[in-house]
């Protein structure tokens, strides 16, 4: 009877890990917050609380991609600077930040090795993007290339 229940519990828990998984969870459980490719931060919802810092940087990791001019360190400075001036604490600031870094590191290096990634429909994408997010607005609806 024993042996049936741990039977029991590791498939739940087994199931769950699969989920988390499917679902990107587990770089949260990890500690490591934001998007762990370019498809993932391409389809953040906009009700993710971490949907700002992972669309503002993986716009800002695909435009130094395809060689926007523009400072990216600048770009998350102003970006951090709005979620201070909206009222966010130190803590969730910083969680934000590392979420940005995150996000950003992760998506140059998925892409990285795509030598066509940088098409007229993406970068006119990322153009849009990008220069809504120069302009101050951060709000998660970056579009996808089509």
């Amino acid at each position: 009877m024993a042996r049936h229940s741990i039977l029991s519990k590791l498939t739940i828990v087994m199931g769950l890990s699969l989920m988390l998984a499917s679902c990107g969870t587990v770089s949260r459980v990890t500690g490591n917050e934001g998007a762990t490719t370019d498809k993932a931060a391409r389809y953040v919802t906009p009700e993710d609380p971490l949907a700002r810092p992972i669309q503002v940087a993986w716009t800002s990791a695909r435009a130094s991609y395809c060689g926007f001019m523009f400072d990216p360190v600048k770009l998350k400075a102003d970006y951090l600077a709005d979620e201070t001036r909206r009222g966010v604490d130190a803590y969730q600031l910083q969680r934000l930040s590392k979420a940005y870094d995150y996000t950003h590191d992760s998506v140059l290096k998925t892409i990285d090795s795509d030598p066509s990634y940088c098409n007229k429909e993406r970068t006119d994408a990322i153009r849009g993007d990008l220069k809504r997010y120069l302009a101050g607005d951060y709000a998660p609806a970056a579009r996808l290339a089509r």
